[in-house]
This record gives structure tokens, sequence and C-alpha cells, in this order.
């Protein structure tokens, strides 16, 4: 009886062992493409004069070694209507700077980047961010009225077609939250827009709503129609859960390779002037 049982056991441990084979799973690879971090923002206040952009080659997905940094190439924007020239110095490192640009609001910029020996081409216009009036907390207006949400009041300007881009990043968290809006329903009017973050429903989610001396800091935007567009489809593939989860697509953005169509580049030459400010909840 107990031979059986041994037989029985053994018989079972190497069914189960039996199991365990390695299964590969196939991933979609793509072809490698220049990727273009080009956002050359004007905060209020300040001169302009120093920006910043970033190139790197795309990677497959689960590559986290190699080094993407793109060295080597010609980086300029050109304001439109002057012809005036701001190069764009290689630092060697993906990372090209300029410190003598020149925003002038409602002027379109051409960025013009040569690599390769294919030349990628954007433009895009400065647009005006409205001026902040006030800041304040309440627990009236946000999706739980038991928690605190900050209120960010501004005067969309009369003109219609007005895009905005918000950044939200409460002090001490690692990643921000996103949000656009337009003027389709405000324009000309005084806006007020709330942010408020709400209690986690995932065990994985570890942010809490607003307290007393949490900071929050705030970035608002004025952005073209065509990078609401683009921005928008990004929020949401990163922002969905569950049922409505966006299906994840190859978003193109506005950097047009002239040379070779095919060969289109990831990421997004943006211009805007910005309202950098924090407010501490009571």
């Amino acid at each position: 009886m107990k031979n059986i049982i041994r037989s029985i056991v053994l018989l079972i441990l190497l069914s189960t062992t039996s199991c365990e084979d390695v299964i590969d799973v196939p991933v979609q690879t793509a072809p490698t493409r220049l990727v273009v971090e080009a956002s050359l923002d004007w905060e209020k206040g300040t001169a302009g004069n120093e920006q910043t952009i970033q190139l790197r080659n795309s990677t497959a997905f689960f590559d986290t070694s190699s080094n993407t940094a793109v060295t080597g190439a010609s980086v300029k924007v050109t304001n439109d209507t002057s012809g005036a020239e701001f190069v764009f110095a290689d630092q060697n490192n993906g990372t090209y700077l300029t410190s003598n640009f020149v925003p002038i609001l409602g002027q379109s910029y051409t960025l013009e980047i040569i690599y390769n020996g294919e030349t990628y081409n954007a433009t895009e216009t400065l647009n005006a961010v409205p001026e902040i009036t006030d800041i304040f907390q309440d627990v009236e207006d946000g999706f739980d009225d038991e928690i605190l949400e900050a209120h960010i009041v501004f005067t969309d300007p009369p003109e219609e077609g007005n895009y905005y881009f918000f950044k939200f990043q409460k002090l001490g968290e690692l990643l921000p939250d996103f949000e656009v809006g337009d003027d389709e329903f405000v324009n000309g009017n005084e806006v007020d827009w709330w942010y408020e973050i709400e209690e986690a429903d995932d065990e994985n989610d570890v942010r809490q709503p607003f307290a007393a001396g949490d900071v929050l800091a705030i970035e608002m935007y004025a952005i073209s129609e065509g990078y609401n567009n683009y921005i928008s489809i990004l929020i949401d593939q990163i922002g969905g859960v569950g049922l409505f989860e966006a299906t994840p697509v190859s978003v193109k953005g506005n950097c047009f390779n002239l040379t070779n169509p095919e060969n289109f580049a990831h990421g997004y030459f943006r211009l805007t002037e910005v309202n950098k400010m924090s407010y501490t909840f009571e």
C-alpha cells in the first residue's frame, strides 16, 4: 500500500513539474525612430531665453539598458517672420541648449533637425496664457464633497479657440497629474478650474486626498489645438482603468521628416507661455 501511495505521489510530482515550461511571449517590434522632446516654455516673469531640446532614439519595449541619446544632430529654431535663427548647441548627451531664444507672443516658429542625413521640420505658434487671478481651496465642487480641492481662477481671452494644459503635483509625490481644457463653453468668461485627489479605490494607489499643510505645485500652459489633440490622447492612454482603459496607439506629433516621410519622428514641438505657482492647504 505504501508503495502504491509513493508511486501516486511520484506521478503527481512528475506531472506538475513537466508543466513548468518557459513560454516565450512574442512582442511586436517597430523601427527605431527619432524621439523629439522640444517644449519651449516661456514662464511668465522670466526672459525665456534659455531653452532645451532633448533628442533620443526609440527602443524596444523591454530594453532598459541601451543608450538612446542622440548626438551629432543639427538643431535650430527660426522666427518665421523675422528669419532670426536660434541654434541649439549639442551637449553630447542628447541635450541641445540655447541661451539666446527670443519669445514673442503670437509669433510662429519653425524647428529644424538634421540627423543621419534626414531633415525633420515642425511649426508652432507661441500662445499667451491668462493671468491666474486667484487660488483657493474648497470642498463643494469636486466629486467628493468631503475632501479638499484646489481652485485656479483665470479669465479666458475673448478670442475663440483657446486651449489649456494643466500639470498638478503634490509635494512628495513621484508623478504629477495632467489635465486639458478649452474655451468652447466659457469663451471670454471667468473660469474656476478645480482639482482634487480622490480617495484611492485601488490597493496599489497610495495617494491621499489633500490635507492641511500639503503643498500643490501648479503649472498652467496655453497650448495650440494640435498639441491639445496630441496630449489628450496620451493622457487617455496613461489614465484609463479597467473597462475604460484606452487602447494604446502610436501617436504622431507635428515633427515631419521632409527627406523620408515614412521615417517620421515621435514627440512634439511645443511653444507655450506658462504660469507656475504653488498653493499650501490650510
